[in-house]
């Protein structure tokens, strides 16, 4: 049977979405393609009438992440983006959560064009945390995109660090407790 090219973009679109939830739960090399296939409700072999290589579905699942993180937080203001970001709701949605905290260690290990997707990625969030920036002079807009950079750095460490932990751990809840304080003491 023939697929339309409508259902060929929904079902590229099904294979995004799960590799996008199934790389941020088991990271990149803990998933092959034949278990995310399986997981998107398609045969391994159908993977590469959809894409080229594992990376380049990596790149576009991260770019999918972003822009799902992007949605997230638009609109938002900052304390409570640090509020939700720092949360151990947040920690323990490693499927639903940040691309950033739960990839970056083995984005850092990718092709460049892995690279590339998170250096866009971190932009489009940069951007999204951006406020009222227009007004500003050149040295007040520097310091603004310094004092964004710091606050993601931040709360994206405090995650990673609170994950390396066991579940149960004290200390993984101690970890968010203080990084949100200090970042919100900051604002």
């Amino acid at each position: 049977m023939k697929v339309t090219k409508t259902q060929a973009r929904e079902n590229r679109a099904r294979i995004v979405e799960t590799a996008s939830t199934l790389f941020r739960e088991r990271g990149y090399d803990g998933v092959s393609v034949a278990d995310l296939m399986a997981a998107a409700g398609f045969t391994h072999g159908g993977f590469y009438k959809h894409f080229r290589s594992k990376a380049d579905l990596m790149a576009e699942a991260a770019a999918s992440g972003f822009s799902q993180s992007v949605a997230n937080i638009a609109g938002v203001d900052a304390a409570a983006f640090i509020k939700e970001y720092v949360s151990r709701k947040h920690r323990d949605a490693l499927g639903n959560g940040c691309t950033l905290a739960a990839l970056s260690g083995d984005a850092a290990r990718q092709p460049e064009s892995i690279k590339e997707a998170f250096a866009a990625g971190i932009e489009s969030q940069l951007a999204t945390l951006e406020r009222e920036d227009g007004a500003m002079g050149k040295i007040a807009k520097r310091e603004a995109r310094a004092k964004r950079i710091d606050t993601l750095a931040h709360v994206v460490g405090a995650l990673v660090l609170s994950r390396a932990c066991p579940d149960d751990s004290p200390l993984a809840d101690e970890i968010l407790e203080v990084c949100r304080s200090r970042i919100l003491s900051q604002k």
